[in-house]
């Protein structure tokens, strides 16, 4: 079957919900979710989006660059970074007028809160930038977006699995997707694609992410030829609750949570004396790392304690409901009586699809532009996070930069007609699943995929090194090996997740090379990238963009492009 649309976005979380919404002022657009849409993962996003609107303080949005700029460890473009920056304040208020319940100070104003990172006159003090609706800010962008799209009659293809794009002589012409129901085959015939498939925490035994995060999108346009960029910077946020992972925001500790360690020291005061707590998160996780190494975990276990004792419990339950929630649940813990057991989780993909600042992907170093393709959000790497995302700039990623894509989108479809579909444009598709059907062979695909998730979470976490890197790309290498020999159970057509699950672990297992390859080959530690036997930053040889590329064997093949520094040259990294 072949669906025909001017614009097309794979993805229904905040990126692609607020894209849908621009392009769908002059454009005919569909957006294809696995998901229903407000399940997607935006929804999870707690604490809050940045932006300098000076509601409690004075702020600019100049000095909201620098955070970010010095938070990438430098490795952001700053380019990009400016816009992210300049156009958040006007981003902020259109969400307000379309609807979005933020938290209000006394005089009906938006209300906002510290967040690690950031600060006020180029690194002074901590300052209140976070703009926020409790801790549910995700959630309510999420479900505001959707109402506008559908108020603008947006088509909507929900738990449709995307696993293909159709791209020949560099031009994009459409996506292939299973139909979760039917397992039928569809083609989406566009104009231009979006993809705003967020990211890939799934890879690792802790994260914070929802089981629906396996970097499809990135995996998907991996293996047509476009490179990754930067994937060895996968940021560990460090607050998730002990061995769930599930995220305790930020915005605790910018409300004035305490780290605390086995004997009740604050031990952020030592690691950045100047803003404790709300230090970077690439910062917070490895001083955690470091006090469970010297033996300071609470009663010798991997986790330490976030303590909110000593706040105001009405303010917590006002501010702070679905983490009061989340601890009593899940680990039977009352956070107004004692203190969380937290430990690092991995949260979020610095790296991902290279795209221009109007949401084109690029194929090179040069950045030559794929006609008729874009990404955003968290599958994309624009870059505006660098070597270490600060907090609250995800979600104002999504609305920035999925606005502009949106916009550049249609009006590229305006101005171009329909390229011609491939003679067997789902050819590839149909192989790949008949194959995962038919197979006699002897591996759960569920084995290999948490000996992928607890093998990356042991050797490519906080810390890194040769030794370890070599291990887990050795790994890689076996457990591809054993994925060409996997079977499964259900050989039907009609919601058929054994074969969305292979699919996806395939995805899985080629990102996670180029994490690996990524990583090893960058001899220096900068931001959530830390190699234990290269432990200085080294602008000299590694201030640059990492660019993956799979070849046809399977194996990575790595390059490089410059970062674009406009402002802030770089310089030692002081909190």
């Amino acid at each position: 079957m072949v669906h025909k649309f001017d614009v097309v976005i794979v993805g229904a979380g905040g990126a692609g919900l607020r894209a849908a919404l621009e392009a769908s002022e002059s454009a005919n657009v569909a957006v294809i979710s696995k998901l229903y849409p407000v399940r997607s993962h935006t929804g999870a996003a707690q604490g809050g989006i940045g932006a300098a609107l000076g509601n409690h303080e004075q702020d600019r949005w100049e000095w909201h660059m620098y955070d970010t700029v010095k938070g990438s460890d430098y490795l952001g473009d700053q380019d990009a970074i400016e816009i992210l920056c300049k156009e958040a304040v006007d981003a902020i208020l259109e969400m307000e007028h379309f609807g979005l319940p933020f938290s209000r100070t006394e005089d009906g104003k938006i209300a906002q809160r510290q967040f690690g990172g950031h600060t006020s006159n180029y690194g002074g003090k901590a300052v209140r930038r976070a703009c926020y609706s409790a801790d549910r800010t995700g959630h309510m962008i999420l479900h505001t977006l959707y109402e506008k799209c559908m108020e603008r009659h947006v088509r909507f293809y929900n738990e449709f699995h995307v696993a293909d794009v159709i791209i020949e002589d560099n031009v994009c012409r459409g996506v292939a997707a299973l139909e979760i129901k039917t397992g039928e085959i569809h083609i989406f015939q566009a104009k231009a694609v979006l993809f705003a498939t967020g990211g890939y925490g799934r890879a690792f035994k802790i994260t914070s992410n929802a089981h629906a995060y396996t970097g499809d999108g990135m995996a998907i346009v991996f293996r047509r030829g476009i490179p990754l960029e930067d994937m060895e910077f996968v940021q560990f946020h460090p607050t998730g609750l002990w061995r769930l992972g599930i995220l305790i925001t930020e915005g605790a500790r910018g409300e004035g949570g305490i780290l605390r360690n086995k004997d009740g020291e604050r031990f952020m005061e030592r690691y950045a004396p100047s803003i404790k707590d709300l230090a970077p998160r690439d910062l917070v996780s490895r001083a955690i790392y470091d006090e469970l190494q010297a033996g300071r975990g609470i009663d010798g276990k991997d986790y330490v304690h976030l303590d909110l004792t000593h706040l105001d419990p009405g303010q917590l339950e006002e501010k702070l409901p679905d983490v009061l929630f989340f601890a009593r649940t899940y680990l039977a813990v009352d956070p107004l009586a004692e203190p969380i057991p937290v430990q690092p989780t991995c949260h979020y993909a610095m790296g991902g699809i290279p795209t221009n600042v109007d949401g084109q992907v690029v194929a090179d170093f040069r950045n030559t532009p794929v006609d008729g393709l874009y990404a955003a959000g968290e599958v994309a790497c624009v870059s505006v996070h660098g070597a270490n995302r600060l907090g609250t700039n995800s979600l104002l990623d999504l609305v920035v930069f999925g606005r502009r894509a949106g916009n550049h989108m249609a009006r590229f479809a305006n101005s171009t007609d329909f390229a011609r579909l491939p003679e067997t444009p789902v050819q590839s598709l149909r192989e790949r699943i008949r194959q995962i059907k038919e197979s006699t062979g002897n591996e759960n695909p569920l084995d290999i995929r948490t000996e992928l998730r607890n093998n990356m979470m042991d050797l490519v976490s906080v810390y890194r090194s040769g030794e370890t890197l070599t291990k887990m790309k050795d790994i890689l290498t076996d457990l591809k090996d054993r994925y060409q020999n996997i079977s499964i159970m259900d050989k039907g057509n009609i919601f058929n997740t054994d074969v969305l699950d292979a699919i996806e672990l395939g995805y899985l297992l080629d990102f996670s090379s180029a994490i690996v390859d990524s990583a090893l080959a960058r001899e220096e530690s900068r931001g959530a990238h830390f190699r234990d036997d290269f432990q200085n930053r080294d602008d000299e040889n590694w201030l640059k963009h990492t660019l993956a590329y799979l070849r046809d064997d399977g194996t990575v093949e790595l390059d490089y492009k410059p970062v674009s520094i406009t402002q802030f040259e770089p310089k030692e990294r002081k909190y």
